[in-house]
């Protein structure tokens, strides 16, 4: 008898996240060293005080980044190697490819987090409080699941290798910058402002920075980040998942 498959799908992502990385170390340097790029220049530039704040950026930056090498993954798997065609023909399902393959992206990216999240607690001063932290991992988990599903979405509508690095660069990137994750939304012009609203990042950045006390908040408005964080997560992941063709070559 057969032994049952169920429950071997992080476990078997994980494994190939593991191998990219012991294979390739650059893979595990590259993510912290576009975070340290701006957190650097915005160390010379920007007030000291806001320097926890652009850490958070940084982390929720690397975070949003995975959707990017999700959809890297996933589009070369399908384009290139036809692998997506056997996932296909498997009862392995989207969701569950959608969570293994956000899960073995996620593991080169830890390292990133872990060094962020020390740097974090050099620059507050004291160790994360538990609301913060609480914040910190919730909205992490939740970009980490819709910026995924956005890569997985977008890579299913690529039909050439050579879309796959401009596409995703641009995408991503524009989200990012979009939200105000390394400076405060008050510092955006009103337009962009009000354009930050839409996104996910931004409720998530409020969130942790509220919950870290670094732009104190009442408790009330912090609820308030959260359920606009889901409720947006929740809306733009069900659109990523409608639009995303599970299908093979």
């Amino acid at each position: 008898m057969a032994a049952p498959a169920h429950g071997r799908v992080l476990p078997a992502f994980a494994i190939i996240g593991w191998r990219w990385v012991s294979r390739n170390p650059a893979s595990a340097i590259s993510p912290i060293l576009l975070p340290f790029i701006f957190l650097y220049f915005l160390r010379l530039i920007a007030p000291a005080n806001l320097f926890p704040l652009e850490i958070v950026g940084a982390m929720l930056f690397t975070t949003q980044n995975i959707g990017s090498w999700v959809l890297g993954d996933s589009a070369t798997w399908r384009i290139e190697n036809a692998l997506q065609d056997l996932f296909v023909a498997s009862p392995l399902g989207k969701i569950r490819y959608l969570f293994g393959i956000a899960f073995s992206n996620l593991i080169p990216a830890a390292p990133a987090l872990i060094v962020l999240a020390g740097l974090l607690v050099v620059s507050l001063g004291h160790p994360v409080p538990l609301l913060g932290a609480v914040a910190l991992t919730g909205g992490i988990a939740v970009l980490w699941i819709l910026f995924s599903a956005i890569g997985v979405a977008i890579s299913s509508r690529l039909t050439s290798q050579r879309e796959i690095w401009p596409v995703g660069n641009l995408t991503f990137t524009i989200l990012g910058m979009l939200s105000p994750l390394y400076y405060p939304l008050s510092s955006l012009p009103p337009l962009w402002q009000a354009a930050a609203h839409f996104l996910p990042a931004t409720y998530a950045a409020l969130l942790v920075q509220g919950a870290l006390g670094i732009t104190p908040v009442p408790a009330a408005t912090l609820a308030l980040y959260a359920v606009l964080l889901v409720t947006c997560a929740t809306i733009g992941t069900g659109i990523a998942l409608r639009l995303y063709r599970w299908q093979g070559r």
